[in-house]
């Protein structure tokens, strides 16, 4: 999970960029006045777009059926999968809007929240939220932790200044550079772990800098502490897409796999399966991703499944 977003035209662009870049970040400021209202749109439209189903309902944990409201935690700084919306706190975005529908297939009202993205995996263990939805990868070692309903497919990203940045062609040519990420996030891990490679080949080490949230990760890029930020590949492009033409894409992607919805170990995950489903056959699933610019990263509904992870 990830990143995104002008001197006078360049100044304020380059705020936007900062703001707008936010994955995780309780501080991420709205993004521009039509990704805003695209975006209470479709958090408008996936809420109502479907009632309750009475076979998913039944796999809902007595517990939670009887609170009645899904706490779904998100990382807000990672546009457009989640972003903080036009009124400055509500968190909107892709994963949102999913959040919000299956909740409704389940009988269940979703009470999104803002968490640091680092926070979210312990926080699930701990009770505090009851489903994360904030662009996580599913790897192996956080199936340790809690279960995943995977809903996508995404790789991750490098991108740079337009001008006076960096060229890389892969994660093999980042040795020596300074990279920008987020805490807790897959490509914390890739760039640490490409950067022990660099150093057994002989090659300078990567220099990580890692930040709580990714609008912080960004800002690192388009101040030039970084020669380069790595996020996920919709969020990397969404954030060349908002720069006005401040950063590009570098090199190819990396490390194709599934998103996953983050669930405590316990019985919610065979609900969310089923919701999801139901989300797909509807073509709610589909008419999420297309909103925000994401239909490239649906799959099959072969690959919707629990604890997919393929590396």
């Amino acid at each position: 999970m990830d990143t995104w977003r002008k001197p006078l035209l360049g100044a304020l662009a380059l705020m936007c960029v900062v703001a707008l870049a936010a994955c995780g970040s309780s501080n991420s400021s709205s993004s521009s006045a039509s990704s805003s209202s695209t975006s209470a749109s479709a958090s408008s439209a996936a809420s109502s777009s479907s009632g309750a189903n009475a076979d998913v309902a039944k796999l809902v944990p007595a517990a939670l059926k009887s609170k009645g409201t899904l706490t779904v935690a998100e990382d807000a700084s990672y546009a457009p999968d989640e972003f903080i919306g036009p009124d400055g706190h509500t968190v909107v975005g892709m994963d949102a809007d999913l959040a919000k529908a299956l909740a409704a297939v389940m009988g269940l009202k979703a009470n999104v929240v803002n968490a640091t993205f680092a926070t979210i995996i312990p926080g699930l263990t701990a009770g505090r939220f009851d489903m994360g939805a904030s662009s996580f990868s599913d790897t192996p070692a956080r199936e340790k932790s809690v279960n995943f309903v995977d809903y996508a497919s995404v790789g991750e990203s490098f991108y740079t200044k337009a001008t006076g940045g960096t060229s890389i062609g892969s994660i093999a040519d980042i040795c020596g550079k300074t990279v920008s990420v987020e805490s807790g996030t897959t490509e914390l891990n890739d760039a640490k772990t490409q950067s022990s490679k660099c150093t057994k080949a002989g090659k300078p080490a990567v220099t990580v800098l890692v930040f709580n949230t990714q609008t912080e990760a960004n800002l690192a890029v388009s101040s030039g502490r970084a020669a380069l930020g790595f996020a996920d590949t919709p969020v990397a492009g969404y954030q060349v897409k908002q720069s006005g033409g401040q950063f590009k894409i570098v090199g190819v992607p990396y490390a194709t796999g599934p998103y996953g919805l983050a669930i405590p170990k316990g019985g919610l995950d065979k609900a969310v399966l089923a919701a999801l489903q139901q989300l797909v056959n509807n073509g709610t699933y589909k008419s999420i991703l297309a909103k925000w610019g994401l239909s490239g990263i649906a799959i099959s509904p072969s690959l919707i499944k629990i604890n997919g992870a393929t590396s």
